[in-house]
Parts: C-alpha cells; structure tokens; sequence
C-alpha cells in the first residue's frame, strides 16, 4: 500500500488528488472511494494509505483509501 496526503478534494466536484509520499505524479481521487472507504470526507492536509489502479481513462487513481 502507498501513502500520501490529500493534496485537495472538492466534494461537490465529486473527486480531488492524493500527493504521494514516494513522489510522482499525483494519484486521482474519486468520491466513490471515499464512499467505499466509509468515509464522509475527506480533508487536505490529511494522511492516508491507498492501492492503486489504472482507470478507464488509463491514468492512476486512489481505491482502498484508509486513515494513516
């Protein structure tokens, strides 16, 4: 599992990007992980652990999201 802090998240927008703590490029952030984590939400600045796994637009994003 990686680890990373939430760099942002816009509830409304429905998604928002996890700055990882190996480096790289951010790693996409959808609310229905958030959701699936049985999380309510989820602030920046706070740290989390997270899989992850290509999208269906190819790119990087966050799935198993748990507190740090």
């Amino acid at each position: 599992m990686a680890t990373g802090t939430i760099k942002w998240f816009n509830s409304t927008k429905g998604y928002g990007f996890i700055a990882s703590d190996a480096g790289g490029p951010d790693v996409f952030l959808h609310a229905s992980a958030v959701e699936r984590a049985g999380l309510p939400s989820v602030l920046e600045g706070q740290r989390y652990s997270y899989d992850e796994e290509l999208g269906r637009n190819g790119k990087s994003q966050a799935v198993n999201l748990k507190a740090a």
